[in-house]
Protein backbone atom coordinates (compact mmCIF):
# COMPACT_ATOMS: atom_id res chain seq x y z
CA UNK A 1 0.00 0.00 0.00
CA UNK A 2 0.98 3.67 -0.20
CA UNK A 3 0.96 6.47 2.37
CA UNK A 4 0.17 10.01 1.27
CA UNK A 5 0.99 13.31 2.98
CA UNK A 6 -0.24 16.63 1.60
CA UNK A 7 1.34 20.02 2.23
CA UNK A 8 1.25 23.56 0.90
CA UNK A 9 -2.21 24.74 1.89
CA UNK A 10 -2.93 28.01 3.63
CA UNK A 11 -4.64 31.37 3.34
CA UNK A 12 -4.42 33.17 0.01
CA UNK A 13 -6.15 36.17 -1.48
CA UNK A 14 -8.51 35.87 -4.41
CA UNK A 15 -6.56 35.94 -7.65
CA UNK A 16 -3.51 34.49 -5.98
CA UNK A 17 -1.73 31.18 -6.41
CA UNK A 18 -0.69 28.25 -4.28
CA UNK A 19 1.00 24.93 -4.98
CA UNK A 20 0.01 21.81 -3.12
CA UNK A 21 2.31 18.82 -2.80
CA UNK A 22 1.57 15.23 -1.97
CA UNK A 23 4.46 13.00 -0.97
CA UNK A 24 3.99 9.25 -1.32
CA UNK A 25 5.78 6.45 0.45
CA UNK A 26 5.41 2.72 0.40
CA UNK A 27 4.88 0.82 -2.81
CA UNK A 28 6.21 1.90 -6.18
CA UNK A 29 4.82 5.35 -6.94
CA UNK A 30 4.48 4.65 -10.65
CA UNK A 31 1.97 1.90 -9.87
CA UNK A 32 -0.63 4.56 -9.05
CA UNK A 33 -2.85 6.95 -10.85
CA UNK A 34 -2.93 10.04 -8.64
CA UNK A 35 -5.83 12.36 -8.03
CA UNK A 36 -6.74 15.52 -6.19
CA UNK A 37 -10.16 16.04 -4.64
CA UNK A 38 -11.59 18.77 -2.47
CA UNK A 39 -14.37 19.06 0.05
CA UNK A 40 -15.95 22.24 1.30
CA UNK A 41 -18.07 22.33 4.48
CA UNK A 42 -21.47 20.81 3.90
CA UNK A 43 -20.61 19.64 0.38
CA UNK A 44 -19.68 16.33 -1.19
CA UNK A 45 -16.12 15.50 -2.11
CA UNK A 46 -15.43 16.96 -5.54
CA UNK A 47 -13.02 15.76 -8.23
CA UNK A 48 -10.32 18.31 -9.03
CA UNK A 49 -7.69 16.60 -11.17
CA UNK A 50 -6.03 13.30 -11.97
CA UNK A 51 -2.81 12.24 -13.65
CA UNK A 52 -1.69 8.98 -15.21
CA UNK A 53 1.11 6.84 -13.81
CA UNK A 54 3.79 8.30 -16.08
CA UNK A 55 2.29 11.77 -16.16
CA UNK A 56 1.37 11.83 -19.81
CA UNK A 57 -2.41 12.06 -19.38
CA UNK A 58 -4.35 14.45 -17.17
CA UNK A 59 -7.98 15.19 -16.45
CA UNK A 60 -9.58 18.17 -14.71
CA UNK A 61 -12.88 18.94 -13.10
CA UNK A 62 -15.07 21.40 -14.95
CA UNK A 63 -14.94 24.03 -12.22
CA UNK A 64 -11.14 24.24 -12.24
CA UNK A 65 -10.37 23.76 -15.93
CA UNK A 66 -7.73 26.23 -17.09
CA UNK A 67 -6.77 27.43 -13.60
CA UNK A 68 -5.20 24.36 -12.04
CA UNK A 69 -2.39 22.12 -13.21
CA UNK A 70 -1.61 18.67 -11.90
CA UNK A 71 1.88 17.24 -12.34
CA UNK A 72 4.04 14.54 -10.83
CA UNK A 73 7.72 13.90 -10.27
CA UNK A 74 8.16 10.15 -10.12
CA UNK A 75 11.79 10.49 -9.05
CA UNK A 76 10.58 12.33 -5.94
CA UNK A 77 7.42 10.26 -5.39
CA UNK A 78 5.44 13.48 -5.36
CA UNK A 79 2.36 14.83 -7.10
CA UNK A 80 1.63 18.55 -7.29
CA UNK A 81 -1.38 20.77 -7.80
CA UNK A 82 -0.59 24.27 -9.03
CA UNK A 83 -3.57 26.50 -8.37
CA UNK A 84 -3.81 29.91 -10.06
CA UNK A 85 -6.45 32.64 -10.24
CA UNK A 86 -7.96 31.36 -7.04
CA UNK A 87 -11.54 32.20 -6.14
CA UNK A 88 -13.30 32.17 -2.75
CA UNK A 89 -15.30 29.17 -3.97
CA UNK A 90 -12.03 27.22 -4.19
CA UNK A 91 -11.92 27.23 -0.39
CA UNK A 92 -11.90 23.61 0.78
CA UNK A 93 -9.84 20.83 2.24
CA UNK A 94 -7.79 19.36 -0.60
CA UNK A 95 -7.05 15.65 -0.58
CA UNK A 96 -4.52 13.63 -2.50
CA UNK A 97 -5.56 10.12 -3.52
CA UNK A 98 -3.99 7.09 -5.19
CA UNK A 99 -5.54 4.36 -7.31
CA UNK A 100 -3.60 1.27 -8.37
CA UNK A 101 -4.91 1.15 -11.92
CA UNK A 102 -4.15 2.29 -15.44
CA UNK A 103 -7.30 4.34 -15.93
CA UNK A 104 -7.99 7.88 -14.68
CA UNK A 105 -11.17 8.23 -12.69
CA UNK A 106 -13.25 11.13 -11.33
CA UNK A 107 -15.00 8.85 -8.84
CA UNK A 108 -13.54 9.18 -5.32
CA UNK A 109 -14.78 5.68 -4.44
CA UNK A 110 -12.32 4.21 -6.94
CA UNK A 111 -9.32 5.59 -5.03
CA UNK A 112 -8.13 3.26 -2.29
CA UNK A 113 -5.58 5.49 -0.57
CA UNK A 114 -6.00 9.00 0.79
CA UNK A 115 -3.97 11.64 2.52
CA UNK A 116 -5.16 13.56 5.56
CA UNK A 117 -5.95 16.70 3.56
CA UNK A 118 -4.68 20.25 3.55
CA UNK A 119 -6.83 23.35 3.99
CA UNK A 120 -6.88 26.04 1.33
CA UNK A 121 -8.75 29.22 2.21
CA UNK A 122 -9.23 31.94 -0.39
CA UNK A 123 -10.21 35.34 0.95
CA UNK A 124 -12.16 37.84 -1.14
Amino acid sequence: QVQLVESGGGLVQAGGSVRLSCAASGRTFTSYVMGWFRQAPGKEREFVAAISRRGGVTDYGDSVQGRLTISRDNAKNTVYLQMNSLKPEDTAVYYCAADETTRLSRNPYEYAYWGQGTQVTVSS
